[in-house]
């Protein structure tokens, strides 16, 4: 008999939305239809409502309202931060590009598309920690680098980055800097004055708000030029319709987590350590990344001897929703990129294993993944050829 409870933990994927941004949104999908650039009534009310999300949105970052545009999410905010930002260089001679080999695809597929244009990208170590160095960067800037853009969190290891020393070293330079912020805003406190940060891409469902709907923060006087061209909305830079009742949703989320992220930090860093203390029990297993630099709810695991796709599927069983640093592209099971980066052999890095809380979750719920991860992994290694040898001895031990 298979044990059965629904455990949601895959946050770092996307999280519930709230009853706060829920209520919030109800009535611009139902009698509220007004578009904002409409001068009627009707307009106006949204134009008004718009006006005050882009508000709550900039006050919990530590932004001014003009900074703020709205997008669909933040893999359009990578794109449009990164490629603003290098045009704008090449326009002055300046086409070298820092950022990190551990970045989300938004920026590292964005820098693939400008290298083919001419710009020359550098990719930082982020060495087994899941940290970039100081002094590598340092020396890495050159008269002609335009742009750094480096994640303020990971979203597969939840690793947490230096970016005000980054974005001091990068402001001191004359250096545009961007960071990633999607895993991290609404989680942890940012604030973008204090951090040195020009541009920062964030996502609404990420804590607690809508899908689909995504924000950029461009410090007053950074170059920015639209991907969507058509119509004067977000000051000329961003065309279409805005998504109203979207963007309320994403402030009600915000202002709900800034206010609470004190607590919820600390409630879900103590489930997260529940968590990785009874996980580390497996033998041959490892955390990845840095423990002491980290979101409060992101863990993530390697277990030797298994597959992580089957793992997910197996914990399913179970009722639990996890993630894998595994993924399946054009067909072929290929380890995470960030696992790799890392230096995990590719064998180990198959392994991996993200659990990611949330507020929401309860230690009811972590009792039961507690119980679940460790018999799906011994189920697995059972049916592992791989896992026979190493316990043959016809192969070595990674961890």
């Amino acid at each position: 008999m298979i044990d059965f409870m629904r455990v949601y933990a895959d946050n770092a994927a996307t999280t519930p939305i709230s009853r706060a941004a829920l209520e919030a949104m109800l009535p611009w999908l139902s009698e509220k239809c007004g578009n904002p650039s409409s001068l009627h009534g009707f307009g106006q009310e949204a134009a008004r409502e718009l006006s005050a999300s882009r508000g709550t949105v900039a006050e919990a970052i530590g932004a001014r309202p003009q900074e703020i545009y709205f997008t669909s999410g933040g893999s359009e905010a990578d794109n449009q931060a990164i490629l603003s930002a290098a045009h704008a260089g090449a326009r002055g001679g300046k086409k070298h590009i820092i950022s990190s080999a551990f970045e989300h695809h938004a920026v590292l597929h964005t820098l693939d598309a400008l290298s083919a244009e001419g710009f020359e990208v550098t990719l930082l170590d982020v060495h087994s920690d899941g940290l970039v160095r100081m002094d590598e960067l340092r020396a890495a800037l050159r008269g002609d680098t335009v742009l750094v853009s480096v994640m303020l969190a990971n979203n597969e290891i939840g690793t947490v980055q230096p970016v005000s020393e980054i974005g001091s070293l990068c402001r001191g330079r004359g250096v545009l800097f961007h960071t990633d912020a999607v895993q991290a805003v609404g989680h942890i406190p940012v604030n973008v004055e204090e951090m040195n940060i020009d541009l920062m891409s964030m996502s609404a469902h990420k804590f607690h708000g809508p899908k689909g709907v995504g924000a950029l923060y461009v410090r007053s006087g950074v170059p920015l030029e639209p991907l969507i061209r058509g119509g004067a909305q977000e000051r000329g830079k961003r065309a279409g319709t805005e998504n109203v009742a979207g963007i309320i949703g994403m402030a009600a989320a915000l202002r709900e987590a800034a206010s609470d992220m004190g607590k919820n930090a600390v409630y879900v860093s103590a489930l997260r350590g529940r968590l990785a203390g009874a996980l580390s029990k497996i033998p041959h297993s490892k955390i990845n990344g840095s423990q002491s630099r980290c979101l409060p709810g992101t863990l993530n695991m390697c277990f030797e001897g298994i597959e992580g796709e089957s793992l997910l599927l197996l914990l399913n069983e179970y009722g639990i929703a996890s993630s894998s640093g595994s993924a399946c592209t054009s067909g072929s099971l290929e380890p995470s990129h960030v696992l790799l980066a890392l230096g995990l052999s590719h064998e180990l890095a198959h392994g991996s294993l993200r659990l990611s809380l949330s507020s929401y979750n309860t230690p009811e719920e972590i009792d039961h993944i507690i119980s679940c991860v460790p018999k799906a992994v011994s189920r697995l290694r059972d049916m592992s050829p791989v896992w026979e040898e190493l316990e043959n001895g016809k192969r070595k031990h990674c961890v």
